[in-house]
């Protein structure tokens, strides 16, 4: 039996905790061996959404089989003085790593276990809005910036809200295999497993932040046929404007053409599929290429 224990702390946004716990609780009902407890320094544990969680304030007894898993709380758009935790317990998340369990974390989560000296000298990362912070507070931490999440050895940090889900999946392919993990995905009705490395920030949402009518509605339409042969012409039909005022307004919207949008579009959705084990010829079909060669001179060019 393992112990998988959330420590809540004052504050917690609610699918930090829920997440993670929803899939260690399914992977319980289909017969692994997880144990779920919920520990805080106080009983009444407020959330930022403002349900009160209860907390039992006894630890119970840990083995190095067991998890601590510190969901995040609102920390943005700074850290300092939010999530506060006793000396005490710092002291537990530090002894039980130290006697060789594993210590978890879920977006600002990250924060209790740098106070408490783990991420010293180890790789980690955090909500985006959050990340650079946590890089100043923690020089001696390496935090890897737009990625789900990150595993050290027997430190596990995610990013924000939902990718506790993605790590919680993880977690259960490792200890239960990658069918289990399959299972508790579709039971939960989320990807079966997103990788560590993929982007926090999708494409959809990294071009989306302005005011343009008609960018949107280019972009709703792209996105909703990327992997199709998308004219221009009809494009500008369907916005409602001609050729050049699209792409004009396009380009002051989103810095890009929609050409390029189209296979920005089409690279992160190969780059998944390819994660999960597709073959590049087989992910560049999937997403609207003729051939591979297209798709690995994007690949090529792509950042990072």
């Amino acid at each position: 039996m393992s112990k998988v224990v959330f420590l809540l702390v004052r504050g917690l946004h609610l699918l930090d905790l829920a997440g993670p716990a929803q899939a260690f609780g399914i992977a319980a009902d289909l017969g692994c061996d997880y144990e779920l407890a919920y520990v805080g320094e106080q009983e009444d544990i407020p959330s930022a959404q403002g349900v009160i969680m209860n907390a039992a304030t006894d630890w119970p007894a840990l083995t190095r089989h067991d998890l601590v898993i510190v969901p995040g709380w609102r920390a943005a758009p700074v850290i300092a003085g939010t999530g506060p935790l006793a000396r005490q317990t710092l002291r537990r998340l530090r002894g039980h790593h130290a006697s060789g369990g594993t210590v978890v974390s879920v977006c600002a989560g990250a924060d209790a276990l740098g106070r408490a000296g783990l991420l010293n000298g180890r790789r980690c990362t955090t909500h985006h809005d959050i990340q650079d912070e946590l890089a100043r507070r923690y020089p001696k931490a390496t935090v890897i910036r737009d990625v789900l999440y990150v595993i050290d050895g027997r430190i596990a940090t995610s990013a924000g809200i939902a990718s506790g889900i993605d790590l919680a999946l993880h977690l259960i392919a490792v200890r239960d295999g990658p069918a289990t993990a399959a299972k508790v995905a579709r039971e939960m009705v989320v990807y079966a497993r997103r990788n560590g490395d993929e982007r926090q920030v999708s494409a959809m949402l990294r071009h989306r932040n302005h005011l343009s009518d008609t960018a949107h509605r280019a972009q709703d339409h792209i996105e909703a046929r990327f992997a199709g042969p998308l004219p221009l012409t009809d494009l500008a039909t369907e916005c409602g404007v001609s050729e050049r005022t699209l792409t004009r307004r396009f380009a002051e919207a989103t810095g890009i053409t929609p050409l390029r949008y189209q296979q920005v579009l089409r690279l992160e959705r190969a780059e998944h599929l390819i994660g999960h084990g597709a073959t590049v010829e087989a992910a560049a079909r999937a997403v609207g290429f003729q051939d591979a060669r297209m798709l690995r001179r994007l690949r090529t060019r792509a950042p990072g």
